[in-house]
């Protein structure tokens, strides 16, 4: 009996002991779960409100125009005072226009601008015709302010990915048909093959090369015409730039009584990256907001 008030106090300080941690434990629990809910918010303020801000993404096929839109309103407010407009990637200055000066980078000579006339209305958007594969990348613009580029100020618009795709599709020709293959663009120099049951690549067409009665160039177009196919004319076709990038790619059947022709439909509605990232942002914070209310319940 002398060691039950000594017991009864061990108990009580068990007792308070498990109750602190608890406590302390209820803690960790409420301050974890507003951070998750504040992280959680700023991804999606950041994904739906701001998006001026964040890096674009844009798709283009080889041979077709691609728009990598900027505005530098989004940035300077007002208009400077001379519109001196940079566009660049991570290694080498692309597009460079100051006036009636302009500079174009050697690959891209002759394939990019800033529309003059909308510049001065904020519209610094760099168009690139003939789009090669290799002109994915990054792309990055800057307005120049304050007078001279060398004591000017480059201010940093707006960030763009360019991904670029080739051509690919299959087509079924009846034995004697003419098989026309698009070449989409003039950097295209050479058509090469694989039969269906070889490993072996083989020249069919070089940028140059006179017409012949099996093979023949459009005159004006970028095309080129396979005549009078065979069942030995089956296989894959390539379309290579002077890189040994493929344009373009087909797979040819030459069967009896067929004459479709159909794309590949991997390479259709590509959405944009803008529309990617808000879709997949607000996708995400539904099981996270799920997980963060479990995590809440097991602590």
């Amino acid at each position: 009996m002398r060691n039950q008030p000594r017991w009864r106090a061990e108990k009580k300080t068990g007792l308070f002991l498990h109750e602190e941690d608890n406590m302390k434990t209820g803690k960790i629990k409420l301050w974890f779960f507003i951070h998750l809910q504040c992280l959680l918010i700023v991804d999606l303020v950041d994904s739906s409100s701001l998006p001026s801000t964040r890096s674009l993404s844009i798709t283009s096929m080889v041979g077709s125009q691609a728009v990598l839109p900027c505005s530098w309103k989004d940035r300077l407010g007002e208009a400077p005072t001379f519109c001196h407009v940079q566009w660049a990637t991570l290694s080498d200055t692309v597009f460079e226009q100051r006036g009636n000066d302009r500079y174009q980078a050697a690959e891209f000579r002759g394939r990019v601008k800033v529309p003059e006339e909308q510049l001065g209305s904020g519209d610094c958007s760099l168009i690139i015709s003939d789009v090669q594969i290799g002109d994915t990348g990054r792309y990055e613009s800057f307005m120049v302010v304050d007078g001279q580029r060398s004591r000017g100020t480059r201010v940093f618009i707006q960030s763009v990915k360019l991904s670029v795709f080739d051509h690919k599709s299959h087509q079924s020709r009846c034995p004697g048909g003419d098989l026309v293959v698009d070449l989409h663009t003039p950097r295209s120099v050479r058509l090469v093959f694989q039969g269906r049951n070889s490993s072996v690549w083989s020249d069919v067409w070089m940028r140059g090369d006179k017409n012949t009665r099996h093979l023949k160039k459009h005159p004006l177009q970028e095309q080129l015409t396979i005549r009078n196919l065979k069942k030995s004319d089956e296989g894959t076709y390539k379309v290579l730039d002077g890189q040994g990038l493929a344009v373009s790619t087909v797979q040819l059947s030459v069967e009896e009584n067929s004459t479709a022709a159909r794309v590949d439909p991997m390479l259709e509605h590509r959405p944009t990256g803008a529309a990617v990232h808000s879709r997949c942002s607000h996708l995400l914070l539904v099981p996270l907001l799920v997980w963060s209310f479990h995590i809440l319940h097991v602590f």
